[in-house]
């Protein structure tokens, strides 16, 4: 090679009339620039873009959780949030909500008239008073009653109608959320693959009606108030004008005292937006343990830990009341200010707004016979209702910025829920666990995991089979918390081939049985699978719905779908036979019986109906996950045999040998991400697995012979070590027999 390369220096310095030393140097220079440049350049770039996409991560990875830490608050982020929902409540012009808003803001038209009518009749009724004309008086009265029957029903529609806005309005976000909640099994991975959202029980009830009842009262605090702020003014300004006098100062000098007002308590306001929501958040998880104590009440019986459950209880509680006296003593010296400024500071500049056009009137009042007395007073009185209503008004828009922010607590945790909602349905999923961790040294002993802003990419590819046949080509099994259990498994099942799936706890059993059902996505690889409705799944601990007997077996289905597939209850006590059931209809009155089946049945009876459900349904494929775990032996053969002849194909998760003799394949995983899938000869497992027995027999024995044999030893006087060489040979003999 060196000779090579010096020929081709010799020729080339030949050539171009250059001296050999020159042209090496200059050679070993391009070489060494040709290497800086192919070679170091390149692993650079690599090394630095790492470095880069890592310090992007993290940078999106906090501001995610930022984000997260940020609470609510009347930004641009509210309004667009706002926007979003009142699209879902109000779907159209001629919705049933959009005419119940439409009634609503006429009624509230309607009252504002009546107040500056009703204002202008009692300064009426004042004046004849003081000149003393009873009959006017008695007419004016008379004004007075008639005006007060509309009024009163007004102000009850008002209410009725508010009321019902909001009825509406939560009807419209229920239907909504609720369509969401159940899709794509949003409610499986919203709790198990998500963690954004911790209470989707309390976001779907109490928060959801919260925010209804909230802006629906919020509608009627802002239309009425700034309708009767512009009425108000034009009415006091044109009595004003009236009565000569000025009438441009007190308009201007109400003015500049309300923006004052306002910008003062917006000032010194607390953020009760975040205040709220946090409150709301610990009613949520209050709420979700008392649900789960109900849910555990004899499991929690059973070990008596209730005094830990109280303790849980307990602590939770007195969170909430933290909160609460916090928001509490919040609002108290806000309201002691608000009272301040809204109370005694609007009433005495008010007296002078009343008093300006009477101080500086031009009108000319010695022409009536009591001096203009009686103008005069009805002019102070229908300016001072008119002033009351307008700074009550006024008064009430100010305090709605309160219920604005309360608003935006409310605004957020809903539009936080539809949003996850929304994630989760497109395969987007966030865990606050894992944006804390470091992900890269998590993915570091493989890489099938690939992430973007702290969040794991699926990449994994799901077709439909339609011969039925289950492929896994590369298919990682890989937690919601993303631990890899399994970095990749290449498995191929076809009907017929019954499945025996065995392995350590934790090994990936049944996450494996969950990518199948689709509850966990495929991050890489490929999977084939037949739809849905070809594999029933059937736990450990099945799921009792509240119903009738018949319901129970039917499960998923309902009575009309059941008529519609042409099968009666004769068959579903054919079906109960096989699984040795068929004595519940007699026992508990019927097929109609309605009872707390969860508690009726025993665990075994349990587990049976689970396996009847697989007899109606009759898929192509039965995920069986230790579901036979509380029957016997021989119930227990008769039914898997019983599916064996319907044709379904067993996939089972079983530690039972018992059950080995109906499968004919074996996927045994080890524990560490490794696995094995073979032929099961089942003779020949029953066979090494008594032997293996019992050796563990044999060798439990050994340890207390060797405690007996150095104290017999020592009871002789002879030295033990020489005999446990001894034994250690004999064994060592023993063994290789």
């Amino acid at each position: 090679m060196t000779n090579a390369v010096s020929k081709l220096i010799r020729d080339t310095s030949q050539k171009l009339n250059v001296s050999e030393s020159t042209l090496s140097r200059t050679g070993m220079s391009f070489v060494v620039a040709l290497y800086l440049y192919k070679v170091v350049y390149p692993r650079a770039k690599v090394v630095y873009s790492g470095l880069t996409s890592k310090e992007e991560q993290q940078n999106n990875k906090h501001d995610i959780l930022k984000a997260r830490k940020r609470g609510p608050a009347v930004n641009k982020e509210f309004f667009q949030q706002l926007q979003r929902l009142l699209k879902i409540i109000i779907p159209g012009v001629w919705s049933k909500s959009a005419v119940l808003l439409g009634l609503h803001t006429i009624t509230l038209v309607i009252r504002t008239f009546l107040s500056i009518y009703v204002a202008r009749l009692e300064g009426k009724i004042v004046k004849y008073i003081v000149r003393k004309d009873v009959g006017k008086f008695v007419l004016m009265i008379t004004k007075w009653f008639s005006i007060a029957i509309p009024a009163t029903f007004i102000n009850s529609m008002i209410r009725f109608l508010e009321s019902h806005l909001a009825m509406v309005f939560r009807t419209q976000l229920v239907r909504y959320s609720y369509k969401l909640y159940f899709q794509n099994q949003c409610y499986y991975r919203v709790s198990n693959l998500d963690g954004r959202l911790e209470n989707a029980d309390h976001c779907l009830t109490e928060d959801v009606t919260a925010f209804t009842s909230s802006i629906a009262h919020l509608y009627s605090h802002l239309t009425k108030p700034l309708l009767d702020s512009l009425l108000i003014t034009y009415s006091l300004a044109e009595l004003a004008r009236s009565r000569g006098g000025a009438s441009l100062p007190g308009p201007v000098l109400g003015t500049v005292v309300v923006m004052l007002t306002g910008r003062i308590l917006r000032k010194v306001s607390p953020k009760f937006g975040s205040l709220v929501a946090e409150e709301a958040h610990r009613k949520g998880y209050l709420r979700a343990i008392h649900s789960r104590i109900i849910t555990n009440a004899e499991e929690i019986a059973f070990y008596g830990g209730h005094k830990v459950e109280h303790g849980i209880l307990v602590k939770a509680y007195h969170s909430l009341t933290k909160q609460m006296i916090l928001i509490f003593n919040k609002r108290l010296w806000y309201i002691m200010l608000e009272q301040f400024l809204m109370k005694y500071t609007w009433s005495g500049v008010g007296m002078i707004m009343t008093s300006i056009p009477l101080l500086t009137s031009t009108k000319n009042e010695s022409e009536e016979s009591d001096g203009g007395v009686s103008e005069r007073t009805q002019y102070f009185t229908t300016a001072k209702n008119m002033l009351m209503s307008g700074a009550d008004a006024v008064e009430r828009l100010l305090t709605s910025y309160k219920e604005i922010v309360e608003l935006a607590g409310y605004t957020a945790r809903v539009g936080n829920m539809l949003k996850v909602f929304e994630d989760v349905q497109n395969g987007r999923y966030i865990r606050p666990s894992v944006l804390m961790n470091d992900l890269d040294e998590r993915q570091q002993p493989y890489s099938v995991l690939s992430f973007h802003n702290g969040v794991p990419l699926i990449n994994g590819v799901v077709t439909e089979s339609k011969d039925g046949t289950i492929l896994l080509e590369d298919v990682p099994i890989i937690t919601p918390n993303c631990d890899i259990v399994v970095p990749s498994l290449t498995l191929t099942v076809t009907p017929q081939m019954h499945l025996l799936i065995t392995g350590p706890n934790g090994c990936g059993k049944s996450s494996l049985f969950r990518i199948l059902s689709g509850l966990w996505p495929v991050y890489s690889g490929h999977l084939q699978k037949p739809v849905t409705s070809d594999m029933f799944y059937i736990p450990q601990r099945p799921y009792m719905l509240v119903g009738t007997l018949r319901d129970q077996v039917i499960y998923p289905d309902s009575v009309t779908e059941m008529k519609r597939k042409g099968i009666t209850d004769e068959d579903l006590t054919n079906i109960l036979g096989i699984v040795n059931l068929q004595h519940l209809v007699t026992r508990e009155g019927g097929w109609d019986a309605e009872q707390d089946w969860k508690d009726v049945l025993s665990g075994g009876e349990k587990q049976r109906m689970g396996i009847a459900r697989l007899f109606y349904h009759k898929p192509r494929y039965a995920l069986l996950d230790e579901c036979t775990s509380a029957v016997s032996i021989d119930v227990e053969g008769q039914m898997y045999q019983s599916a064996k002849d319907h044709g379904i194909t067993l996939l089972t998760i079983t530690h039972r040998p018992s059950l080995w003799k109906f499968h004919t394949h074996v996927l045994q995983f080890d524990g560490e991400g490794g696995w094995k899938f073979d032929r099961l000869d089942t003779d020949k497992r029953l066979g090494l697995k008594e032997e293996k027995q019992h050796l563990e027999t044999l060798l439990s024995d050994i340890p207390s012979k060797m405690e007996r044999l150095k104290e017999l030893c020592s009871i002789l006087g002879e030295d033990s070590s020489l005999m446990e060489e001894r034994v250690g040979e004999h064994s060592d003999t023993t063994l290789s027999d």
